[in-house]
C-alpha cells in the first residue's frame, strides 16, 4: 500500500504548530541535564563555556535519520567553530545508550541526556508515541523504555535552536 503525500500549503511553511517550539528571539529556557560522564550539566553552564549553542533535539540513537544528523553535524564541527558555534546534541536517551551514540561517531561536542524531558519540554519539543507507535518501533526492535529507562514513551521532536551567548 503506497502512502499518499500532500504539499504543505505556503502559508504554512516555516510555521511552527501553537504547542511547538519557543518563539524566535526568546530567551533560552535554562534546564539540566546529564552528560556522558554522568554528571549533572545545565545549558546555561554549557553556554558559559562555549559561547553561542546549536542545541539539536534528536529521538535517539535508535533513529537512523537522527544518526545521519548527528553524522553530519559531526563532520561539519571544524565549520561550527570556526563560527564560534558549539552543537550540543540532547535525546531522552540513558546515559548508556547516548554513549553508544557517541562511540559510533566519535562526536566532538556535548551529548546530554534528558531522561526527565526537562530540556524537551521546556523547549516545548516533546513527542508522545502512542499505544500503536510503540507496538511498530518495537517491530523494528526499538525499544523505548530500554533506551531512555523510563515508561513516558516520549522523545524528541527532532529541532534545532541557535542560541547565542547573551
Amino acid at each position: 500500500m503506497l502512502k499518499e503525500y500532500t504539499a504543505t500549503p505556503n502559508d504554512k511553511l516555516g510555521v511552527l504548530p501553537d504547542d511547538l517550539g519557543i518563539p524566535v528571539g526568546q530567551t533560552a529556557p535554562d534546564f539540566t541535564a546529564t552528560d556522558l560522564e554522568g554528571a549533572s550539566t545545565t545549558l546555561s553552564a554549557l553556554r558559559e563555556k562555549h559561547g553561542a549553542i546549536l542545541l539539536a533535539f534528536y529521538r535517539g540513537g535508535w533513529c537512523p535519520y537522527c544518526n545521519f544528523e548527528i553524522h553530519a553535524l559531526s563532520k561539519a564541527f571544524p565549520d561550527f567553530k570556526s563560527k564560534s558555534v558549539t552543537p550540543v546534541a540532547i535525546s531522552v536517551d540513558k546515559v548508556d545508550e547516548a554513549s553508544k551514540t557517541n562511540a559510533t561517531y566519535e562526536i566532538p561536542f556535548p551529548v546530554l541526556s534528558d531522561s526527565e524531558l526537562r530540556g524537551h519540554e521546556a523547549f516545548r519539543v516533546v513527542h508522545e508515541a502512542s499505544d500503536d507507535e510503540v507496538s511498530r518501533l518495537k517491530g523494528f526492535g526499538i525499544d523505548l523504555e530500554k533506551s531512555s529507562g523510563k515508561a513516558h514513551h516520549k522523545f524528541a521532536v527532532p529541532a534545532f535552536f541557535l542560541i547565542d551567548a547573551s
